[in-house]
């Protein structure tokens, strides 16, 4: 038994010594990423948005912006702000439990949830209809938006959307840090540590085979998903996306706002064959763009083809086919 007691005082140390350490990450990661919006009221929670006003000469409808899967607000406010200020009315979201927004209530859990706190935001902030962009898994939210409150949907950008069933499962750490009591050991431990060690990669591989841009990291602060609560929500929201989407996919054909996807053709964390293509196929009248030699990040690899999205959902005229026939992609150098 001395041997199985040794063991034990073992883990518990160096359970001790991963949160101390991770204490000091998040700590550090807090203080480097800062909130840069404003934080809204919503009763049950404080939902942290960038709100920016309409210039004098805007030219297009209000637009709010839905960030993915392990993301927060400038993950989007950085490739579309600097080419939309004064064009329309931008509202870039933290979706609950993510960056600096608090969760809420359970039903924030699953896309629905989301959406409807979106909606709640947008009512304080007296927009009253905009176009919704979704990414990745803000496409689902997107999606569920435009089902939910279709008054407010002016439109719909969907790009690189995670909205239907897929064959296969989530990998093993977010149903771990999901699980009750053995989760938020783990995301107050192991996570902060293991994710300083695989950001880089991870973020290499969202935007393969494309580069990703120079000083990514350091501006859209993927790292803030690495502080434990935002680690532990972001789990729950990948693993019941699933069971979300098997539920409410049959309720996309309610959708009537203009509706365009783009997706890349070699995106390796979203399956665009079964995402994008049935959203086409659910919505009616959607235009599907697809982009030769471009991963799970067109918002920044094609940002000029999802502004001339957004543009035609507006109503200008604009050939999108046409300019992803000319697009090409940059290619990221190999370092083997």
């Amino acid at each position: 038994m001395h041997w199985f007691a040794t063991t034990i005082f073992i883990i518990i140390l160096s359970l001790l010594a991963c949160f101390a350490y991770g204490t000091i990450i998040t700590a550090r990661i807090a203080k480097t990423h800062p909130p840069v919006g404003q934080r809204i009221a919503l009763g049950d929670l404080s939902l942290h948005v960038l709100h920016v006003p309409a210039g004098d000469t805007a030219d297009l409808p209000p637009i709010v912006f839905i960030h993915g899967a392990s993301g927060n607000l400038l993950d989007q406010s950085m490739p579309f702000l600097p080419h939309l200020r004064g064009r329309a009315e931008l509202l870039f979201v933290d979706r609950p439990g993510h960056g600096y927004s608090d969760r809420g209530g359970l039903e924030n859990d699953t896309p629905d949830g989301q959406a409807n706190t979106i909606a709640r935001a947008m009512d304080a902030l007296g927009m009253r209809s905009a176009i919704i962009v979704g990414h990745s898994f803000g496409g689902a939210v997107a999606a569920s938006f435009a089902v939910l409150h279709p008054e407010k949907t002016r439109g719909l950008l969907l790009l690189a959307p995670a909205t239907h069933p897929w064959p296969g499962g989530v990998d093993w750490h977010y149903r771990l840090t999901a699980m009750p009591v053995i989760g938020p050991i783990f995301a107050h431990t192991i996570a902060p540590l293991a994710g300083q060690l695989r950001m880089k990669a991870a973020i290499r591989a969202v935007f393969a085979p494309n580069p990703q841009p120079v000083g990514y990291i350091a501006n859209a602060a993927p790292t803030l998903v690495l502080r434990p609560a935002a680690f532990r929500y972001n789990a729950i929201d990948v693993s019941n996306l699933h069971s979300y989407v098997s539920r409410m996919a049959p309720r996309y054909r309610e959708i009537k706002a203009p509706t365009v996807i783009i997706t890349g053709d070699s995106d390796d964390i979203v399956l665009a064959n079964i995402h994008s293509t049935g959203l086409a196929r659910d919505i009616a009248g959607a235009e599907l763009v697809w982009l030769r030699n471009v991963g799970h990040k067109p918002d920044y690899v094609a940002t000029e083809i999802a502004i001339a999205a957004l543009e035609k959902i507006a109503g200008k005229p604009r050939d999108l086919q046409a300019m992803a026939r000319a697009f090409h992609a940059p290619i990221a150098v190999s370092n083997n």
